[in-house]
């Protein structure tokens, strides 16, 4: 269990993980956001999330919410993130015995599976490779959080986890009306320039299936300017040019992202 002890506390997740890095710094996070905002308009279980309004009137704060919370759960206390980890679970249970019924657990598995995947893929895209150590330190972060949820069917090893995920991937995705009306929101929301920008993000970061679903393209004609921004980072502008395309509502929840 990823539990680090210190002079007088502990942490959910120990100091010198990855898991950390890859969680403190604001480019890798948005990379994240912009994967799991592809699978939400995707998954089965959307019709969830549009229960309560909330997703659909403000998709990018339902969005940055969700990544908000597994961030702060990485960086907490160890009695912290249970508390924040519990927060989570009696929010869902809150729009459980509104709606009248029970989500799924494998929806819950897909948004876990989500942040693992994206976790791993952004980082990778952005910076290097995980070695396997590293990547079994990113399940085992979320694996706690879902332990912590009561979540059934959970994997119990890394190797497990890329099987199950193969699966998720092609039995709990649909394009379907709720997809269509959420990347228009994202659209609205976003502006045009910043919403292609997403999307092209996308491309590089989503597997292939979510990829073919949404017909994003395989020529990502952002690779180039990815890495021009790249060389940015060694001159120390990067944070500059980022920042400049964020949409203002969000500039200063992205910034604050920025923990190391």
């Amino acid at each position: 269990m990823t539990i680090e002890f210190g002079l007088c506390m502990k942490y959910f997740v120990k100091k010198s993980s990855v898991v950390r890095e890859i969680w403190g710094k604001a480019d890798y996070i948005l990379f994240i956001f912009a994967g799991a905002s592809a699978e939400f308009a995707l998954n089965k279980s959307v019709d969830w999330l549009y229960f309560t309004g909330r997703l659909p009137a403000d998709p990018l704060g339902r969005l940055f919410s969700t990544v908000a919370y597994a961030r702060q759960i990485v960086f907490s206390e160890y009695d912290a993130a249970l508390i924040a980890i519990d927060k989570i679970s009696a929010i869902h249970q809150g729009v459980e015995q509104q709606r009248g019924a029970q989500i799924p657990d494998w929806a819950y598995r897909d948004v876990l599976f989500m942040l693992i995947d994206y976790s791993i893929r952004s980082f990778e895209l952005l910076e290097r490779k995980l070695t396997d150590p590293e990547k079994e330190e990113v399940f085992q972060t979320f694996l706690q959080v879902g332990l912590r949820m009561k979540i059934s069917g959970l994997p119990q090893s890394f190797d497990e986890w890329k099987s199950m995920r193969e699966q998720h991937l092609l039995d709990d995705l649909l394009k379907g009306d709720f997809t269509m009306d959420l990347y228009k929101q994202y659209k609205k929301h976003l502006g045009i320039f910043r919403y292609y920008m997403l999307m092209q993000v996308q491309v590089l970061v989503v597997p292939d299936h979510v990829n073919h679903l949404l017909s994003l393209g395989k020529i990502p004609w952002l690779l180039p300017v990815l890495k021009g921004y790249k060389l940015t980072r060694l001159l120390g502008f990067e944070k500059l040019i980022r920042n400049a395309l964020l949409p203002a509502d969000y500039k200063a929840q992205v910034i604050a992202l920025d923990k190391i």
